[in-house]
């Protein structure tokens, strides 16, 4: 493990799902801390409120005292910098997230070059979850349940409750 570094795990994770819980495992096995920061979602319209996005991580994570959930707006290298990491861990799912994410890389090592990015893969059974599917099977009613935790799965259903149209 790495001594005394701290790695931060950036993303809107709209919802947390089984693939980001793992990975959030699997970097709690290299860096002595981790701080999992959900983005405000500026750029992208959310399903759940910024506040609920953080409650549903803060739940998935409370397993790992090592890791903390704070959220952060503007520039990811802002956030970055401020809280002293030194490594920036990102999911890569398959290959079609490798090009975005190794455009992503070289970007945030022209912002911050003090900063190494790590590539962190899921467990094979995880590696085709994202937060898109799993939103877009909920809101048409179907199951969740491999995806998600049982917490989050939850939240899905009343959100999508919420959702409905009134009679």
């Amino acid at each position: 493990m790495a001594q005394n570094v701290l790695a931060v795990y950036p993303g809107t994770f709209d919802p947390i799902t089984l693939g980001h819980e793992d990975v959030v495992r699997r970097a709690t096995q290299l860096f002595e801390r981790v701080i999992v920061a959900v983005a405000a979602g500026h750029h992208k319209k959310t399903l759940f409120s910024l506040d609920e996005r953080i409650d549903m991580v803060r739940e998935a994570v409370k397993a790992y005292p090592q890791v903390q959930v704070e959220s952060f707006s503007g520039l990811l290298r802002d956030f970055v910098v401020s809280r002293g990491g030194k490594a920036m861990v990102r999911g890569l799912r398959a290959v079609t997230d490798f090009d975005y994410e190794f455009q992503l890389a070289g970007m945030n090592r022209s912002l911050m070059p003090q900063v190494e990015t790590v590539f962190l893969t899921p467990s094979d059974k995880y590696q085709f979850i994202s937060s898109t599917f799993v939103r877009e099977i909920a809101v048409l009613g179907g199951e969740v349940t491999k995806f998600v935790s049982p917490s989050v799965e939850e939240r899905l259903a009343i959100k999508v409750r919420s959702l409905a149209p009134q009679p």
